[in-house]
Parts: structure tokens; sequence; C-alpha cells
């Protein structure tokens, strides 16, 4: 994870973010105690930021592109109406199970449809128009996860996509996750559909709107 800032200063900012409920709070630390790779977690202040877009634009339909432990759906969920649903994507079992179980302690449970599966089997199976999409699952797939996300996009709404700095390996790409964000990045810079501002969040957020 690409650290943007001293840590004295992210905790500060996290300090002064509104607070989890407990449940979140519970199962941040135990993602962080059990999970391989926890950093994973969106965390308080882009969980937050989702809830700034979801309520600033009126959002009622979200997709979660990539459930892990939940924490960025119950994040979701929060902040929608009552009749709002976030269909959230996952496809690795553990992951799901914890997330389950932490859905079950939300108020806000009945808003959230978790979809086992591969990702773009479950973008391609959703009809109709969504708000807000949040993309933050397998790295390689982000162009699909983007251009079934983009024909699934209200045209009030909001992609957003996570880990687009990708720990700075995007200036100096090796690996196939480094070359597929770096390629990304680039898709969507040239994409005359859209427009987009990439954000120095944690790991790189990008908001991107239809043109």
């Amino acid at each position: 994870m690409l650290t943007l800032v001293p840590k004295e200063i992210e905790l500060y900012a996290v300090d002064h973010t509104s607070r989890l409920p407990a449940n979140l709070e519970e199962l941040t630390s135990i993602t962080y105690d059990t999970m391989d790779v926890p950093q994973m977690l969106s965390g308080p202040i882009e969980g937050t930021m989702l809830q700034f877009l979801i309520r600033a634009i009126g959002a009622t339909r979200v997709i979660d592109v990539g459930t892990f432990t939940g924490f960025s759906a119950q994040m979701m969920a929060a902040a929608l109406p009552d009749n709002g649903t976030v269909v959230t994507c996952e496809n690795d079992f553990k992951h799901a199970e914890m997330a389950r179980e932490y859905f079950n302690k939300s108020p806000h449970k009945h808003k959230i449809d978790l979809r086992m599966g591969q990702a773009l089997n479950t973008l391609n199976s959703l009809t109709g128009t969504y708000d807000l999409i949040f993309i933050d699952a397998e790295k390689t797939e982000y162009i699909g996860y983007y251009e079934n996300s983009l024909e699934l996009l209200s045209e009030k709404g909001f992609i957003v996509v996570d880990n687009v700095l990708w720990g700075g390996r995007v200036l100096n790409p090796r690996s196939a996750s480094d070359r597929a964000i770096a390629a990304f990045n680039n898709y969507v810079q040239q994409d005359s559909r859209v427009r987009q501002v990439l954000l120095p969040i944690r790991d790189g957020v990008m908001l991107i709107q239809k043109a």
C-alpha cells in the first residue's frame, strides 16, 4: 500500500473523520487480525467519501465490485435510503463468510445483495442503471469491469476505482497487475465518453462520470 502522507497525518485524518459504528470497528479489527491482505479493506476515509458521493447524488442503486470482508458494502448501504440496494460481488468463500457474518450485525443488511462468482459475470447479469459503482477487485480485469460498469451507469452516476496508483508501481510497471493498472489509467484518460479525476487518496482513487 502506497503511503502518501506520514502515518501521523493519516491517523489525524481518520480521527477527524466521522466515527465508524461499532460493528465496522470490530470488522476492521478482525480483518487485520485474520486476513492475509487486510489492507484490501477500504477504510474509514475512503468509505466515508463513498457515503458523501452517494448522498450528494441521491443514489439508490449501487454496485460494489469486490466485497472482501464487506466493509465498503456496509459503508455504502448505510448512506442509501431504506429502499436502496448494494449489489456486492465476491468469488472467495472465506471472504464472503466473514462479510455475511458482519452484514447480519448491520441495521442495513436488508439493503445488501451479495452475489457469488466472477464479478464480470455478475455485472453482465445486471439490468437497469446504477448510480454508483465501486471497483476494487482483480486488477487485471479493471478495463472489463469499467466497460461493463459504464453500460450500467446512470447519467448522474459515478464510477469509483480503487488502487489506481498501485503502490506507485504505475510509474514503472513490471508485473501483470502493475501493467494492468497503468493500462487502465491510460484507457480511461483517453476515453472521450467520460471525464475523470485521479485523487491521491490512500492507494489512489479515480472518480469517473459520463461526459
